[in-house]
């Protein structure tokens, strides 16, 4: 047998004058708690005041928590950066919003329902548009719903219509790393796409053919769209042209009218 052998190998007899059997036993006192039974297993190995030790755990306990806790609010505020609503309306919940007449409770319950049965809107990519007049809570509801369905670990992604137009414009630029497919696909792969200042934009052709692109990409996926407008059926109908209107009406895309006075100074 080789020397590297015996220094490797425990010594069965020296382990075993270590143990205490029974255990060792001794009175002790825990400057918090007062006298405690200590006891020693193995060699100078004597236990902890039982009373700290316990509070130890809970704090143990606490420090996961805070950390998981911290955690979850970081991953929280890294998913609304990606869902880019605008800051202002990151705390405007479904349970904040107003209600004081009828068409906003009956607004109110078409944005509840949505997220609630989102499920079957993903199953048929039902769209929906929110019209009226500025101030009225449309913005406030549509990222209640972006919210409510982030919560349900939902993909949103919340843009102008301006802005999305130029993500899809900017890969047209010389050096551009993104092609125009690419900003399509991203426009295309959230689960509710919400896109605010319907109306805002120039009304091209060109302007008219992106839209339509990424609505037929997400209608193909079957990936809801949230258009948010200050202007009439009629006027959005015809700013976005005809056959982008197709694609939110199709499979009972919802119109809701917000008719009622503006209340921006505390709502939207």
């Amino acid at each position: 047998m080789s020397s590297d052998r015996i220094l490797a190998e425990p010594a069965p007899r020296a382990l075993s004058a270590l143990l205490h059997n029974p255990p060792l036993a001794e009175q002790r006192m825990c400057g918090a708690h007062g006298a405690y039974l200590a006891q020693c297993h193995f060699g100078a190995c004597w236990s902890r005041c039982p009373a700290c030790a316990a509070a130890d755990r809970v704090e143990e306990r606490r420090r996961a928590a805070r950390a998981a806790q911290s955690r979850m609010a970081a991953d929280w505020q890294r998913r609304l950066g990606h869902a880019g609503i605008p800051l202002r309306f990151q705390d405007r919940t479904l349970d904040r919003f107003v209600v004081s007449h009828v068409a906003q409770e009956r607004a109110l319950g078409f944005a509840s329902a949505y997220v609630a049965q989102f499920d079957q809107v993903l199953a048929t990519g039902r769209s929906a548009l929110f019209v009226g007049k500025p101030g009225t809570g449309k913005t406030h509801l549509a990222a209640g719903m972006g919210l409510a369905l982030m919560a349900r670990h939902r993909s949103v992604l919340f843009l102008t219509v301006l802005r999305a137009l130029r993500l899809v414009k900017d890969t047209w630029s010389r050096g551009s790393e993104w092609s125009e497919s690419d900003a399509v696909a991203r426009l295309a792969r959230p689960d509710l796409l919400i896109l605010d200042e319907v109306g805002m934009q120039f009304g091209s052709r060109t302007e008219e053919n992106i839209l339509f692109d990424v609505l037929n990409e997400r209608y193909e996926s079957r990936r809801p769209t949230l258009l948010i407008s200050n202007l009439s059926v009629d006027e959005v109908r015809e700013v976005v042209g005809e056959r982008v209107w197709d694609r939110l009406r199709e499979d009972g895309g919802d119109v809701v009218t917000f008719d009622w006075t503006s209340y921006r100074g505390s709502h939207e």
